[in-house]
């Protein structure tokens, strides 16, 4: 084989490496590649997932863009209250859904086609919780009778969401789950954390491999191509590091490795199964050797609102179709969004994973 022939003769230099990645400017960094999906200013987009995923939801509804929202509570409530009880966080009142058997459990729950043994949780105070949704009401639900009336019309609203939405962004955040030993329902923390009793005889720990996401979210992708068939989904990774590991003698540092990982190949197999599933880079770019680490913010673990800034000028950038509106500045996207600045440096999240740094 001659040196043309080689599949590799146009390999790049190392000026080359320096040219695209070490030597602009970090806002000009793109790693997005082709992008087949464009969105309209009528596209109802909506949005579930991990922490990250409310950066998402933030800027499309900042930016003007339609940001689908079922479950936005009753009318007659302030817009402060409705927030507070984390209506419009998400696109429904299911708080945050780190895994993919966390996402395909709500949507058999949904269908009626998978009801979980677990009973509501009864706190000291004999307020309630539901465990599959812990930290969406504040102070809890005040009976089991009031928590499964709100149960039942947030699977229906679910159904309808997914119906009628036209675009599902969806952030996969983690592998590790905890889970019942009887029907196998998978919980957003272990039990225990955020309400509930640990009892080792009931629950257990499971880190998903990647064929178990892979599996999970091709039932996702049939469901909603079923009885949505123009729908388009939209899959990202959380670049939110591990709180913490469940895995024995693991470190956080390489359980979160592995997570982060596995998601990636899932997304990227499930992308390159599918013409309706389109894989966004928030990950690389908030994780890219590039930024030299400016993305995070001290602790090391939030995203500072300059990465979601870029993050999402990208996504829109590539997109959104001509006649879409603008991102708008990120003072004015701040001065909407539900919390303010810790420090000008992040915004804020509801992640029930600060639970289990309590104590």
């Amino acid at each position: 084989m001659t040196k043309s022939e080689h599949p590799y003769r146009q390999l790049p230099d190392k000026a080359f490496w320096r040219r695209v990645v070490a030597a602009p400017d970090m806002p000009d960094v793109d790693p997005v590649g082709r992008f087949a999906l464009k969105i309209g200013p009528q596209t109802r987009v909506a949005t579930a997932g991990s922490c990250f995923a409310q950066h998402i939801a933030r800027h499309l509804k900042a930016s003007g863009f339609n940001y689908y929202v079922e479950e936005a509570g009753h009318p007659l409530i302030s817009e402060e209250i409705r927030t507070a009880a984390n209506y419009g966080t998400f696109s429904g009142r299911y708080g945050n859904i780190y895994t993919a058997r966390q996402l395909r459990q709500l949507i058999e729950r949904a269908e009626g086609q998978f009801s979980p043994v677990e009973a509501p949780w009864i706190e000291a105070d004999g307020t309630v919780r539901d465990p599959f949704r812990p930290a969406v009401q504040p102070g809890n639900f005040a009976s089991v009778a009031e928590m499964e009336a709100d149960r039942r019309m947030h699977l229906k609203a679910i159904k309808r969401m997914f119906e009628t939405l036209d675009v599902f962004v969806f952030t996969l955040g983690l592998t590790e789950c905890w889970r019942s030993r009887e029907d196998g329902a998978v919980f957003p923390l272990c039990p225990g954390v955020e309400g509930g009793t640990f009892d080792p005889g009931r629950y257990e720990f499971y880190n998903q491999t990647a064929s178990d996401v892979i599996a999970d979210m091709e039932a996702v992708i049939a469901y909603v191509t079923g009885i949505n068939p123009h729908a388009q989904i939209v899959l990202t990774v959380s670049p939110v590091p591990l709180m913490a590991t469940a895995v024995a003698d693991e470190h956080v540092l390489t359980a979160t490795t592995y997570s982060k990982s596995v998601l990636r190949v899932a997304a990227q197999a499930l992308k390159d199964g599918h013409q309706n599933v389109h894989y966004f880079p928030s990950f690389e770019i908030i994780t890219g050797a590039y930024n030299r680490g400016r993305y995070y913010a001290d602790d090391l673990r939030n995203v500072t609102e300059e990465g979601v800034s870029h993050v999402m000028r990208l996504f829109l950038k590539h997109a959104a179709s001509q006649e879409s509106v603008t991102p708008l500045p990120v003072d004015t996207v701040s001065k909407e969004s539900t919390f303010e600045l810790a420090a000008a440096r992040f915004v804020e999240v509801e992640c029930e994973e600060e639970a289990l740094d309590r104590g």
